[in-house]
């Protein structure tokens, strides 16, 4: 079990589970190494697994018809990134899922994981908890990009996510801010100036 310790200790801060719970989700859990610059998930593909990040970094991103990238999420130690939309509703992605550093990564299956929420209304409760606080936090970052700054969306990115913003580079931190590389250069260097 201790191959499998982080993914459920994350699991049990919203579910209590016992050894054959435990069992039972470690049997559907496939690990597996990711190198730096790869994907996971790639539009017009079914996104088939949801992804929990054991060891590295990742980003979600959209490409617009004239190229220019949106980052959507990232994901580091202890987080789950998907194309979720795709995931859920079992219809090709409309994103990427990209490694930022070599990583490993534990994968559950949407087969497994609906059986496994069928047999074990534990796991339903976990899923929909994660769910909904998924959706809250989506809900949170669109108002935070309608009524906030760019500088205190920044401000506020670094505040809750200091080693995200050390880890991935600018220009996908950037795009997720929405705003330019550029830009986002320019807030950095007048921050530190009034430091």
């Amino acid at each position: 079990m201790k191959d499998y310790e982080n993914i459920l200790n994350n699991i049990k801060r919203y579910v209590s589970l016992n050894e054959d719970d435990e069992k039972q989700f470690t049997s559907i859990v496939r690990t597996t190494k990711v190198k730096r610059r790869q994907f996971i998930v790639q539009p017009n593909f079914v996104c088939s697994h949801q992804t929990y990040v054991l060891k590295g970094a990742f980003r979600s991103y959209f490409v617009n018809d004239v190229g220019i990238e949106y980052t959507i999420q990232f994901a580091i130690e202890d987080w789950f990134i998907s194309d979720f939309n795709s995931y859920i509703n079992q219809t090709p992605a409309s994103i990427f899922v990209e490694a930022l550093e070599d990583s490993i990564v534990q994968q559950i299956s949407f087969q497994d994981v609906e059986k496994l929420c069928s047999d074990n209304p534990k796991f339903e409760r976990f899923f929909r908890l994660v769910a909904q606080k998924s959706f809250a936090f989506s809900q949170r970052r669109i108002l935070s990009n309608l009524g906030k700054s760019a500088e205190e969306r920044y401000l506020e990115f670094q505040n809750l996510y200091p080693s995200i913003v050390r880890r991935v580079p600018q220009y996908t931190l950037a795009s997720y801010l929405g705003m330019s590389p550029e830009f986002l250069s320019k807030i950095r260097k007048r921050l530190a100036t009034k430091s």
